[in-house]
């Protein structure tokens, strides 16, 4: 087992990303009893929390999920508000996709399958990195390759959208942070193109923090796109969830713990699966 924790700063060090911004890595380390040269699908895992925390239960809990299921995970702490506003999350996860490709060899990382996933404004984060992974000056400000931050795929778990009627005002306000950019720089619906990556979203109907209206119309941008994605929107549940069992939720969080929608993330790896994330033997 490999687990490392790596201040962004010190890799990209011109770069202006946050001091505190860091990846925590869950690696397999390969055997000679069974394959050395065995590569790995990757995971990017970036919590939610408005943008003005980075929370643990979609951190950890999540990375080991992701790591039993057969991937190595990078588990993002990016900057939030009052420091951290755009692009410096953008620039941050730019980073975080593009280390896992710089360390392939050392943590046995299939290059070509390389995923985002979020939660609520982490959501927001990993669908912006979808949309905008082309953006030139990502590349210019971390000095990268084009291209070496580009996911093959997202996994968008009750995702921040959208900064028109339904928005989630809090995130948004995080993000431009008094800047006066324009708020559909941050209406990710509008900025979806052939070139955004296949997408995996799931989302509650009555969620009572970020409207469900933000999945319908992330998906219905994918759609019109022509980029393959999968929708599931569960009858009944609260924000926040994460994995929705016992290992994201308290004793006293009953409503946590909801075994039919803990099936989302057996979903998403087969999703995944379909689009040819396997470990490559």
């Amino acid at each position: 087992m490999i687990y490392e924790v790596i201040k962004l700063k010190s890799v990209f060090p011109d770069a202006p990303i946050g001091e505190e911004a860091t990846v925590k890595v869950y690696a397999r380390e390969n055997s000679k009893e069974i394959n050395l040269s065995r590569r790995y699908p990757t995971m990017v895992v970036c919590p939610g929390g408005g943008y003005g925390f980075v929370s643990d239960r979609e951190s950890e809990p999540v990375a080991l999920r992701y790591l039993e299921a057969g991937f190595t995970v990078l588990v993002l702490t990016y900057s939030v508000a009052p420091v951290g506003r755009y692009p410096m999350q953008l620039l941050e996860v730019s980073a975080a996709v593009a280390l896992a490709r710089r360390n392939a060899d050392r943590w046995n990382v299939d290059t070509e399958k390389i995923a985002v996933t979020g939660f609520s404004a982490g959501g927001h984060l990993a669908a912006h990195i979808g949309t905008d992974w082309n953006q030139p000056m990502i590349a210019e400000k971390l000095g990268i390759e084009a291209g070496e931050n580009k996911p093959n795929a997202l996994v968008l778990c009750y995702p921040v959208i959208t900064s028109g009627e339904f928005a989630h005002q809090g995130s948004m306000t995080n993000l431009n942070g008094g800047q006066g950019l324009d708020p559909d720089m941050f209406s990710l619906e509008k900025r979806v193109t052939k070139d955004t990556p296949p997408t995996f979203i799931w989302h509650t109907a009555d969620d009572g923090s970020v409207p469900v209206e933000n999945a319908l119309l992330m998906s219905s941008a994918l759609r019109k796109a022509g980029v393959p994605f999968e929708l599931h929107i569960y009858r009944s549940g609260s924000h926040g969830l994460s994995l929705c069992n016992e290992k994201t939720s308290n004793l006293q969080q009953e409503h946590m713990r909801r075994p039919r929608i803990a099936e989302w993330i057996d979903l998403a790896v087969g999703f995944l699966k379909e689009l040819g994330f396997e470990i490559k033997l």
